[in-house]
C-alpha cells in the first residue's frame, strides 16, 4: 500500500527538514542534506557488510542474487479535457494534470535489496522525473523545504534491517513508500491511470523511520515517526507520528487502518495538530479485485480568525476484472469533501467516476500496458469548479462544475526476475 540505526533519528531536529534557525545553529538544510547523504551511503555500503557473513549453502534458501532487484518505468499519456482550458491544467490536482498535450508523466529507475533471515540488511534507491514528480509532495500553498526541486527526483532512498526479535522486526529509515492510502504515485501499480482525490491529497511517500512487526500470520502492526504529512513541505521543525494495523481475515480479504497525527503548521500547539485516518478493505480473487477506501481528517487552523476547524472526508470503491488473456476492466466511483479548502486549496465537494480498459503485453522482463480511460468529475461548493476555455476577466480563467476526460496511457516497465 501507499506502500542506519542511530538514536539521533529520534530527535525532532534531525527528522525535520528545517529552514528556520538561529545564528548559533547549523543551517537545518545542511542537517537535512547530510542526513540524505548518510542514508545514501548506508544504502550503498550496508549490503556489503551483510554479505560478509558466511552462510552454509542450503538448496531451500534463496541466493544473494535473488535478493537484488532492479528495473525501470516509463509512463506517457495524452489526456483530452473537453473543457479545453487555456492553461492545459487540471485544477487542484498534482498527478496526470497536463491536458490536451503529450505528457511524459513519469520515468524512473531503481535498485532494491530485500531483507531475509539469512541477509538482514536491505536497501532501496531510485530516481525519477516527469510531470507527476513536480507537485506530489505538497498540499496547496504549503511552504517547501529548501532544495525541494532536486529532492523530488528521489523515488526511494532508504536502508532496512530485519532484527532477530520474535517473529522478526523490520526497521526502515529514510525515504520510503507511504503507509497511508491504497493507490500509488505510479499508475502502473493502480487499476486506473488517474488517481483518486484521496490519493492525490495524502502522502505518496514518507521521510523518517518505521518499524513493522508480524504479530501473527494474520496480523501485522507498524509504527512510524516522520518529518511531516508531506515529506517535502516544511511548516516547522517537529516530527509527526502514526501507526498501522493490517489483518488478513481470509486468504482473499484484508482489513487495514492507518492513523496519523502531527503539527503541520507554524504553530505547533496540540490544538492545531493535523489528525488523519485511512481505512481500507480489499478482497482479492483470482480474476476479480474489490476494494474500498474511506479517509477522514481534521485540524484547527492557526492563521485564520477564530481558529476554525478544517475538515476533510473522502472515499472510493475500486473494482477490477481480469476478463481474459491481456484484457482487464476497472471502475472507480468516488467522492471527496474539502470543507475548508485546507487539502485541495478550494472549498468543494467532488464526485467522480473513472472507467478503464486495459491491455497488457508482456515480453521477457518487460510489460507494456495500454489503458484507455474515461473520467467524469463534478466539483461544487464555494470554491469548486474546473478550468475551461475563456476568461472571466484578464488573467482569471473561467470555471465550470463538470469535467470530462478521455485519455490514452502507455506504461512500460522493466523488472529483473
Amino acid at each position: 500500500m501507499k506502500r542506519c540505526n542511530d538514536e539521533r533519528w529520534m530527535k525532532p531536529g534531525l527528522i525535520s527538514y528545517g529552514a528556520v534557525h538561529s545564528a548559533k545553529e547549523p543551517h537545518p538544510f545542511n542537517l537535512f542534506h547530510g542526513l540524505w547523504w548518510m542514508i545514501l551511503l548506508c544504502a550503498l555500503v550496508a549490503p556489503a557488510y551483510a554479505v560478509e557473513v558466511d552462510v552454509t549453502p542450503d538448496p531451500t534458501r534463496e541466493t544473494k542474487t535473488d535478493l537484488w532487484h532492479y528495473g525501470a518505468y516509463l509512463d506517457v499519456g495524452y489526456i483530452v479535457n473537453f473543457n479545453f482550458p487555456d492553461n492545459h491544467l487540471w485544477r487542484n490536482r498534482a498527478t496526470a494534470s497536463r491536458h490536451n498535450e503529450f505528457a511524459p508523466n513519469m520515468a524512473l529507475a531503481y535498485v532494491r535489496k530485500d531483507v531475509t533471515e539469512s541477509s538482514r540488511w536491505g536497501m532501496e534507491l531510485g530516481v525519477q522525473g516527469g510531470y507527476d514528480s513536480e507537485r506530489f509532495a505538497f498540499l496547496q500553498g504549503e511552504r517547501e523545504v529548501g532544495g525541494a526541486d532536486t529532492l523530488r527526483h528521489f523515488h526511494r532512498a532508504n536502508v532496512s534491517y530485519l532484527a532477530p526479535v520474535g517473529n522478526g522486526l523490520t526497521i526502515t529509515a529514510g525515504l520510503f513508500n507511504s503507509l497511508i492510502g491504497y493507490e500509488s504515485l505510479y499508475a502502473k501499480d493502480n487499476v486506473n491511470y488517474t488517481r483518486s482525490w484521496i490519493a492525490d491529497n495524502t502522502p505518496y511517500m514518507m521521510f523518517g523511520i518505521n518499524a513493522k512487526y508480524p504479530v501473527t500470520e494474520k496480523l501485522t502492526i507498524t509504527g512510524f515517526i516522520v518529518n511531516g504529512y508531506y515529506h517535502l513541505s516544511h511548516p516547522n521543525d517537529q516530527p509527526s507520528y502514526g501507526g498501522q494495523w493490517a489483518y488478513k481475515a481470509t486468504p482473499q480479504l484484508t482489513l487495514m487502518q492507518t492513523v496519523y497525527g502531527g503539527p503541520d503548521q507554524t504553530n505547533t500547539a496540540l490544538e492545531f495538530w493535523r489528525f488523519y485516518a485511512n481505512h481500507i478493505v480489499e478482497w482479492k480473487g483470482e480474476d476479480l479485485t474489490l476494494a474500498a477506501s474511506y479517509d477522514i481528517g481534521t485540524e484547527g487552523v492557526a492563521d485564520r480568525p477564530g481558529h476554525p476547524r478544517a475538515f476533510v472526508m473522502g472515499g472510493n470503491m475500486v473494482a477490477r476484472w481480469h476478463v481474459t488473456g491481456p484484457w482487464a476492466l476497472a471502475v472507480r466511483p468516488e467522492f471527496y469533501w474539502d470543507r475548508n479548502g485546507r487539502w485541495t486549496g478550494s472549498e468543494q465537494f467532488v464526485k467522480a467516476v473513472t472507467s478503464t480498459v486495459e491491455y497488457r503485453l508482456p515480453y521477457k522482463w518487460t510489460n507494456t500496458t495500454v489503458r484507455l480511460e474515461h473520467r467524469w468529475d463534478e466539483s461544487t461548493g464555494a470554491g469548486g469548479g474546473f478550468f475551461r476555455r475563456g476568461e472571466v476577466q484578464p488573467g482569471v480563467l473561467s470555471l465550470t462544475p463538470n469535467q470530462h476526460l478521455v485519455l490514452l496511457g502507455i506504461l512500460w516497465t522493466f523488472d529483473s526476475p
